[in-house]
Order: C-alpha cells, then sequence, then structure tokens
C-alpha cells in the first residue's frame, strides 16, 4: 500500500496548512534529515531517527535505527508493531504521528505538538553555541539551590548564634542569625538588640516564661493562679483545638508570656492589649469560674460593672481594713477626720470672707477652691495627704503663746506633747499668763498680751495646776482647737484630762484593681466627677460612679465616645503585690526560708561542740 504523509503546520494566526504527499514504498524514513519522507525540523529527533514499514499482514512496523527511543500511545519503544485500521500515536521529540488507514492507502499525519514559529525554531537551534549547553539539568540545578538556601539561611545562623552564645554585647558587624529576625525590638526592649540570647537561650526553642521572669520577677505577676487563669479561659473550640494541640506537641503551653507579649514588630511601643483579650474571660466568666466573686465584663460602654471601691473599715495602723463595696450601695467612710466640703467650698461664708483677707499671702481666689488644700503629687497621678502644716494652718492656727518675737505653737499630731506643752507652760517659774484654747473665741498671740496686768498673772500662778487642766480640757472638748477637726477618746478614769486622738488614715486610691490618673483629666473641673460642694459630711465617699466616666469613656469600638477605651487603660494585667492569694505564697516562702535557717544553724551546734573540745584538748596537750 501507499504511504501518504500528511505535514500540519500551523501559522501563527491559528490556520492549520495541510499538506499531502504520497509515498509509493514499502519503507520510508523519520528524522530531522530533510531526505527522509517524514522530516521533523526538532532538535529532539536524530537525523535518521527511525524507518517505517509495511508487512505481509497489513501491518506497519516502527523501528528506531538511531538508538534514540520513541513513543507509542504514550509508551516508550525501541520498535513496535501496529496496525492502521485500529490506528495509533508516535511520538518523536515535539511532533506526534497519527497513524490510520484510508483507502488510498496508509495515512500518516504529523503535526507538532505546539505550534512555533520558524524564528523560534532558529533560536532553538542557536542554543546549541551558548552556555545552556555546559549547564547542569534542572534537577541538579533546583537541588544545589536548595544546598545554597540551606547553608545560607540555615547553617550559617546557627554557627553564628552558638559562636556568640553566651557574650553579652556583640560587636558591631553583620550576624547572620538577625536573618530570622521578622522585625525591630520594641522600645521597652531595644537595648537588648546586640543580646539576642538574652531571650532566645535554646536554639529553635520558643521563648520561655521564665526567662522574662529574669528581669521581671518584681513587676509582672501572674493575672491569678495559674489553673484557674486555664480554667476562665474555657477549652479551645473548632480549629482553635488543632492549633492548641500543635502548640503542645511542640512545648509551648496555653498562658505564655509571649502570646499577648509579642516582639519584633516594630521599633515604636508595645500595641496596647485588645479588649477581646480581656473579654474571652471576663465575658460569661461565671459559667466557667463558678466559684468567683468578679462581674461579668466586656465592654466599658455596654457591659461593666459599678466601680467597687476599697473602703475604709476602721481608720489606724499600718494597714488598716478595707472592704469593697459597690458604689450602687451608696457607702461611706470615716477616716477619723471631721471636715464639711460644703463649709470650706462656701462662696459666701465666713470661710470664704477669711480666704479672701489672707488671699494676697497664700494666694486664695474670691473663695477656697480643691486646689488650695489638695496638692497633686510628683507625677500627677494622684494626691498627696493633706498636711496640718502645709495645708491647714494657714487658717487653723494652734498658736498659744509668743515669747521673745517667736510664736510657740502646740505639737499637731502628739495629743500627750500638748498635754505636756501645756503643763509646762503653767508651771513656768515666770509669771504666767493664762491661754484661751477652747471653747472661748481664740486670739493670735501678740503685744497685747503684754498690757495684761500683774494682778492677772498673779491669779495664774496662784492657780496654776486647774488652769491647766482646764486648757487641757477645752483644747479637747467641742469647740476645742482639736475636736473641731479630729475624733477625741475621752479621759481614762474621772478626775483625769488625758485626753487622745482617734487615729486618722487618708486613702490615697480606692480602686486598686483600677488605674486612673488625674494628670489625664486636667482640662476637667473637680466639681465635673466630685461634688463636693454640697457634701455635709465627712463620711461621703465623694467618688464618681460609672455613668459620670461613661459621659467620655465608652467601649473600645465606641463611635459617638469621645474617648473610645480599653480595658487596658484602666486594668494592668499582672496581679501586684497586695493580691490575697500572693500574699500567702509570700508568707509560705518566708516560713520556708525561716525552717531551713534554723535546720541550717541546729546542724551547725554539732560543729560548734566539737571545735570547742579540740581547743580544750590541745590546750590540756601543751
Amino acid at each position: 500500500m501507499t504511504f501518504i504523509v500528511r505535514q500540519i503546520a500551523v501559522t501563527a494566526d491559528g490556520r492549520e496548512i495541510i499538506r499531502s504527499n504520497p509515498f509509493d514504498q514499502l519503507e520510508i524514513g523519520v528524522g530531522r534529515n530533510a531526505e527522509n519522507p517524514i522530516h521533523l525540523p526538532d532538535l529532539a529527533v536524530n537525523p535518521d531517527h527511525a524507518v517505517i514499514r509495511q508487512l505481509d499482514d497489513g501491518q506497519i512496523q516502527i523501528e528506531s535505527n538511531s538508538g534514540q527511543r520513541f513513543t507509542v500511545d504514550g509508551r516508550s519503544k525501541m520498535s513496535a508493531t501496529v496496525h492502521p485500521s485500529k490506528g495509533a500515536e508516535l511520538g518523536f521529540g515535539g511532533h506526534v504521528i497519527a497513524v490510520s488507514e484510508d483507502p488510498e492507502g496508509i495515512i500518516l499525519t504529523v503535526k507538532r505538538v505546539e505550534a512555533l514559529s520558524d524564528s523560534a525554531e532558529a533560536r532553538s537551534e542557536g542554543s546549541l553555541y551558548t552556555l545552556k549547553g555546559l549547564l547542569p539539568g534542572k534537577r541538579i540545578s533546583a537541588w544545589g539551590f536548595v544546598a545554597l538556601a540551606l547553608a545560607a539561611f540555615l547553617i550559617w545562623p546557627i554557627y553564628t548564634w552558638a559562636t556568640y552564645r553566651g557574650v553579652e554585647e556583640r560587636p558591631d558587624q553583620f550576624h547572620a542569625d538577625t536573618m530570622w529576625t521578622s522585625g525591630a525590638l520594641s522600645e521597652a526592649h531595644h537595648s537588648l538588640e546586640g543580646d539576642c540570647q538574652a531571650c532566645h537561650v535554646d536554639a529553635f526553642v520558643s521563648v520561655r516564661d521564665k526567662t522574662c521572669m529574669n528581669c521581671h520577677e518584681d513587676d509582672a505577676h501572674d493575672h491569678a493562679k495559674p489553673d484557674r487563669l486555664l480554667t476562665a479561659r474555657g477549652d479551645p473550640e473548632g480549629f482553635a483545638k488543632v492549633g492548641a494541640a500543635f502548640a503542645a506537641a511542640f512545648n509551648k503551653p496555653r498562658g505564655r508570656c509571649v502570646e499577648c507579649h509579642t516582639e519584633h514588630e516594630g521599633a515604636g511601643a508595645m500595641q496596647a492589649t485588645a479588649q477581646k483579650f480581656c473579654a474571652d474571660c471576663h465575658d460569661g466568666l461565671d459559667n466557667r469560674l463558678v466559684d468567683t466573686k468578679l462581674e461579668n465584663a466586656a465592654d466599658f460602654g455596654e457591659s461593666h460593672p459599678q466601680f467597687r471601691p476599697a473602703v475604709l473599715i476602721r481608720p489606724g495602723g499600718k494597714n488598716p481594713p478595707r472592704k469593697r463595696i459597690s458604689l450602687d450601695e451608696e457607702p461611706t467612710e470615716y477616716n477619723g477626720l471631721k471636715f464639711p466640703h460644703d463649709l470650706h467650698l462656701s462662696k459666701t461664708g465666713g470661710v470664704a470672707q477669711m480666704g479672701r483677707r489672707l488671699g494676697s499671702k497664700y494666694d486664695f481666689g474670691p473663695s477656697l477652691v480643691c486646689k488650695d488644700c489638695h496638692t497633686p503629687d510628683p507625677k500627677g497621678v494622684r494626691f498627696e495627704p493633706v498636711d496640718m502644716k502645709d495645708n491647714c494652718s494657714m487658717c487653723h492656727s494652734l498658736a498659744f503663746d509668743e515669747i521673745g518675737g517667736t510664736v510657740r505653737t502646740l505639737r499637731h499630731g502628739e495629743p500627750g506633747q500638748v498635754r505636756a506643752d501645756l503643763r509646762a507652760y503653767y508651771r513656768s517659774t515666770g509669771p504666767s499668763r493664762p491661754i484661751n484654747l477652747g471653747g472661748m473665741k481664740r486670739r493670735r498671740p501678740g503685744a497685747t498680751n503684754d498690757n495684761r496686768v500683774a494682778s492677772d498673772y498673779a491669779r495664774a500662778v496662784k492657780f496654776r495646776p486647774s488652769r491647766a487642766n482646764l486648757a487641757i480640757s477645752q483644747v479637747f472638748s467641742r469647740g476645742g482647737a482639736c475636736f473641731d477637726c479630729h475624733g477625741v477618746t475621752p479621759p481614762s478614769s474621772r478626775g483625769k484630762v488625758d485626753y487622745g486622738i482617734k487615729p486618722v488614715t487618708q486613702t490615697d486610691r480606692y480602686m486598686h484593681k483600677g488605674w486612673f490618673s488625674h494628670e489625664a483629666h486636667n482640662d476637667e473641673q473637680c466639681s465635673s466627677c466630685h461634688n463636693a460642694e454640697t457634701s455635709d459630711d465627712a463620711r461621703d465617699l465623694l467618688l464618681p460612679g460609672i455613668k459620670t466616666c461613661r459621659e467620655c469613656h465608652g467601649g473600645e469600638f465606641a463611635k459617638t465616645a469621645d474617648v473610645p477605651s480599653t480595658c487596658a487603660m484602666c486594668h494592668d494585667y499582672h496581679a501586684d503585690d497586695g493580691a490575697p492569694w500572693l500574699i500567702k505564697e509570700q508568707q509560705k516562702d518566708k516560713q520556708k526560708k525561716t525552717e531551713r535557717a534554723a535546720n541550717e544553724n541546729s546542724l551547725r551546734k554539732p560543729d560548734q561542740k566539737l571545735k570547742v573540745k579540740i581547743r580544750k584538748r590541745k590546750i590540756a596537750s601543751r
């Protein structure tokens, strides 16, 4: 039968051009050589690649005569036999020869797999004369680049880390392990930029909590006991379970410091903790931590309990007892003082008149205001305790005598010394003048006292003891210098005048679980938050409730609030040293240290006795 070779060429615009050439031969060649009936201009094809011959049974045989393989229906062959009536596809390089049978003869349709122009074909042949033929294969190149990347970004950094491990300050040069850094350190840790191993102690091990506590032991404590923290967070759900399982497998327990304090996020300050971090536990906390006394909280503007200040129960002592009471219960507090705010802030009363008279000396205005008595602390966060000498004595004088231009005053805060000074005053060898510190109108000492006649002095000397006791009683009784402001303890028995003063405790911080800075509210008037002008009782707790704060502060996402506020604005996550469970643990640690020291001392005693015996023997042997 006749071989009919159909060459299909594809033009640039996608049209196919078919050229048919009959070959009345029993055998035709296939190759890159142009003399072959089936000419395949492909560098992947040998010049004389194979022959196709007719067999007597009507089949055709394809046989490689160049040692290079070809494919038959995708299978690599060196020789194959096919029947034209069944058809087949022969693959030679980038060409496909479709075998079929026609009444005219055996059809061999030749088509290139991808259409290439003559210029592209020319470029392919030109590559024989470039460096492309000298380069390694793609597989070798790929593995070579993998090895290079491992050496540059893994082996070299590990070598650098191991070489400089333990060095407190690295020299100023390039260090390969810095290629692993995801970003610059924050301002808080900027000083550690040259000391990576201060935090990254072990290779390929995440930063441990104990590493953080090496520096932050004094200022960072657990928010609560670790087991309760995990209970409050609840078990992970959904896809979070998979993440928790992987973290546990790589020794990354939940609740680590670095879960919140992420580093290498930039050279600025650390990002503030998002509200969601707190709400994950405190929103519905009572459902997970059923024994908690804390109320649920999720958003300051919408879901936050009323403030619960630590109210003083009994004044006096180093750590007076306090109790947290909600402001909704309208709590009161007695701190040992009698101070009506409305009387001192009145704009028309006697206090205002006295303020105007002393205004030029003490910079008072038309009437007293809060700043005349309350002095901010150096940081402006809270206020210094009100002091008699600095804040009260300008109006409330304790002067009772003047000698040679020197004014004598009673000792504030020392009731025993007050009684002693008054007795000494009447016991003096010179003429003693009766003083006026009691129910009668107090007077200022001065030259008018020198005009008293000698008979007055004589009467004072004659009744010296009774006058001293009377003066003491007047000072500590209603209308007296001490009674007007302080609670007075009565004499221990009848006939005595050993009056005392009840202890005073001025509270400087009520919200021990929250943070408030007055400096941040300098633009506001004191009366905006503290209703002192109408308070006529010293026991009034002049603290603003949550409704007052919400006039300006809203939740983190509150669009209408003047100050969108996250939980972290007022609350510190880390428990301070006043946390009850921390105090118990500190007491246990102290007890253990005491027991350890006692054991060590008991172990030393036999050694000391042995030394004494040895010393005695040495003396006896001499």
